[in-house]
């Protein structure tokens, strides 16, 4: 794929504070707290620059591609232009050339316009209260790119928006069922560039991400053994490893600095290890007589959450790995695992067993508050936060086959990723990216 060539035209909008839908000022959305007000965007058709022919079939495929990725943002509702008083109010795609009038009568918040020279294609929103452009981008070799340009074009716009950007082009690794076995598979959010990883048979589970997002940890459990595997993306080749690491090897995790962690059971109890850069298991992180699975670090990797029996049942702890100090998180229900700390390291999620089946909640470690994320029908469990600690993806049986679904940390709607055939779970999503 050629390389994306950006020019940036201009981005205006200061993250200020929440204010209301129609007041003056730059318009946000605040993403952190406890919900969304709905904000209304209208696409305006796509105009030529310089006298050039609007090619209609790409011009469709990338209003296409943007709806479908603005279709995940629980707070946007697209507005068609035919809700507008007199059609079309634009003659170009400058501010300069949109009457934005009838958006206001219409309580349209944004408008989105796009135009095509041949060369290149410019893509701007603007408020509609105020003219303001909130965001505007400029690419070039778009022929071959579209699905790019429209994922890096509305990152960019929800960054102008809300101070965070999109996870169109963040992939999602998970495991699907392939007759007999487990493969492990990665996909980018709206379905696209579907991949298989693994060819491996057997059982492959539980993927993980480097920081830097170039390699994929996993457990493969085979007839005879378990085994440590990592598949590097450079390479597109699978280093296995099992010897001087148990007969349990689960769990694999990445902290900061891209250094793996590993539930092993070495001497009949499974605990957390860190490996050094030859995988040779180094001390306990958590050494007790009890099952310690499942960690997973906060993006500076000073603080761990896992899943341990020491309870009784399984609960969610959390360790202050610079102390050791360790704290239980859940308190309630008999059956908590699966624990997955937002980046930023504020939030827990995890699958808690109901009287109905498993569902997702969510800990706020600052406060202590919980919430219910999701509620079924069926069984949803493994949840992953995204890059920006605002979506998280879990799988669920609600079809009455395990797929991948999103949400966010308020509990929105869940919108189903396409996986392809087969049950699909235990997602885990790319965080590499800057936020």
């Amino acid at each position: 794929m050629k390389r994306l060539s950006v020019i940036l035209i201009g981005c205006v909008c200061a993250i200020l504070m929440t204010i209301p839908a129609f007041a003056a000022g730059p318009l946000t959305v605040d993403i952190h707290g406890p919900g969304q007000r709905m904000v209304n965007l209208t696409i305006l058709p796509p105009k030529g620059l310089d006298g050039a022919p609007v090619p209609e079939a790409a011009a469709q495929a990338l209003q296409e591609l943007v709806v479908n990725n603005l279709s995940y943002i629980p707070f946007l509702k697209l507005v068609g232009v035919d809700q507008l008083l007199g059609g079309d109010p634009s003659t170009g795609v400058k501010g300069s050339e949109i009457d934005f009038k009838p958006f206001q009568l219409a309580r349209v918040d944004l408008c989105m316009t796009a135009g095509w020279n041949g060369e290149y294609i410019e893509a701007r929103v603007f408020e509609t209260f105020s003219g303001r452009r909130v965001v505007g981008k400029s690419y070039r070799d778009v022929s071959q790119n579209l699905p790019l340009v429209a994922d890096r074009f509305c990152s960019s716009f929800l960054e102008a928006l809300t101070g965070k950007k999109g996870f169109f082009d963040s992939p999602i690794a998970f495991v699907r069922q392939m007759g007999k076995t487990k493969e492990i598979f990665t996909v980018l959010p709206q379905g696209r560039e579907l991949k298989q990883i693994t060819r491996l048979g057997d059982f492959n589970l539980s993927p993980t991400w480097s920081s830097d997002g170039s390699k994929i940890a996993f457990t493969h459990i085979g007839k005879t053994r378990h085994e440590l595997c990592v598949f590097d993306s450079a390479t597109n080749k699978i280093k296995r490893r099992y010897k001087g690491l148990g007969s349990t090897i689960i769990s694999p995790v990445y902290s900061a600095g891209d250094k793996l962690f590993v539930a092993l059971n070495r001497n009949g109890a499974t605990n957390i290890y860190g490996l050094d850069k030859s995988f040779k298991p180094e001390k306990p992180l958590v050494g007790s007589p009890y099952i310690d699975v499942s960690p997973s670090f906060d993006r500076s990797g000073e603080k761990m959450v896992f899943t341990s029996s020491r309870a009784g049942n399984p609960h969610i702890y959390l360790m202050d790995v610079k102390s050791g100090d360790i704290r239980r998180v859940t308190t309630t229900g008999k059956y908590n695992t699966h624990p997955c700390i937002s980046p930023d390291g504020r939030f827990v999620a995890y699958t808690h067993q109901t009287s109905d089946g498993h569902r997702i909640y969510l800990h706020d470690l600052q406060t202590g508050r919980e919430k219910q994320l999701t509620f079924g029908p069926g069984n949803d469990e493994y949840p992953a936060f995204g890059p920006d600690g605002y979506f998280v993806a879990f799988a669920s049986s609600r079809t009455g086959e395990y797929k991948v679904y999103l949400t966010t940390r308020h509990g929105d709607t869940p919108k189903r990723i396409p996986t392809g055939k087969g049950a699909a779970f235990a997602p885990a999503w790319d965080t590499s990216l800057q936020w």
